[in-house]
């Protein structure tokens, strides 16, 4: 009797009692609502291998996937007045601050990060949804000049990743006022003749899209990714007509000029790639092209290699 309650019970007991799993193993594709597995997501670049829609990313793995392997480093930040306007609703915003940044690991809702891309010095930089909506302060204010100021210093293409709802009501006019400041970040890096590339991402709207994001001297979006100003539900109520099917994404703009390419995910490092040494080989071209000259000029003044040629023939 001892042998069957202390050995076959807890067998049979253990057996049938429900194993903690964790929350987060799967997770149902807005697409088409099959239920994908972490391992999937992660190996697909969060892509539903059925469907191809692009679910939300995370800003760290964003910075790997564009980088090359192992050439980037993260850029420390300077640091920002933490509550300007001592504002509360709810809850006091040094409290969903602290909570925010307990989340995501991070000070703020931008990530700057430099390395190679293609073998290209680049600097990015990227907003991170989970904090606070990607909404745009002080502190993201201040991390699109960081990297600005840093891409112009190292001569690099800078591109930025919004993924934002718009500006911080928290921080009320002092938030707005960053539309400005990011406007003459993008400035910096256009007066030094340097590519200036947006990566549009879902979702990008509000002062982002108003501002910065719709800059670019070259923009790409991820497929189905919602970019616009306002709400479809807004604007329907303002102009009091319906909207035409896929109004605000991605392949709606890029059909009406708003955005030069839509590339998925997976192509996204190579074309990038590609853009940034074509961009960059055209900066460089004028002094690439004396230098030909320079070494040239020998040769055409003494066609001696036109003769040799024809010599040879003989």
């Amino acid at each position: 009797m001892s042998w069957i309650t202390n050995f076959v019970r807890p067998k049979i007991k253990a057996l049938m009692t429900k194993q903690d799993l964790p929350d987060n193993l799967w997770q149902k594709c807005p697409g088409c609502q099959t239920m994908l597995h972490h391992q999937e997501l992660v190996k697909n670049l969060n892509v539903c291998h059925h469907c191809h829609h692009h679910l939300r990313m995370g800003v760290m793995e964003r910075v790997e996937m564009l980088f090359d392997p192992g050439h980037h480093q993260i850029i420390e930040l300077p640091k920002s007045n933490i509550d300007p306007l001592k504002f509360r609703d709810k809850k006091k915003y040094t409290d969903r601050l602290k909570e925010a940044q307990a989340k995501t690991k991070r000070k703020d809702a931008i990530v700057v990060a430099q390395g190679t891309i293609g073998g290209q010095t680049s600097v990015v930089a990227a907003f991170d949804f989970n904090f606070m909506g990607g909404s745009m302060g002080a502190a993201v204010g201040d991390g699109l000049l960081t990297a600005a100021r840093l891409a112009v210093m190292l001569k690099a293409p800078f591109i930025v990743i919004p993924a934002s709802g718009g500006a911080r009501m928290q921080e009320g006019m002092l938030s707005l006022m960053q539309m400005p400041r990011s406007v003459v970040a993008v400035e910096l890096v256009k007066e030094a003749k340097l590519p200036y590339i947006v990566i549009l991402t879902d979702p990008t709207t509000g002062g982002v899209s108003a501002s910065f994001a719709m800059l670019g001297d070259i923009h790409i979006a991820e497929p189905g990714a919602q970019i616009g100003f306002a709400g479809v539900r807004v604007i329907q109520e303002t102009i009091r007509e319906s909207l035409p099917e896929g109004f605000q994404t991605a392949e709606y703009l890029r059909d009406h000029g708003m955005v030069d390419l839509v590339i998925p995910r997976s192509e996204l490092r190579s074309q990038l790639s590609t853009l940034i040494n074509i961009l960059m080989q055209k900066k460089l071209g004028k002094a690439v092209t004396r230098e030909e000259e320079a070494t040239r000029a020998p040769v055409k003044q003494n066609g001696s290699g036109r003769g040799k040629k024809e010599k040879s023939k003989n």
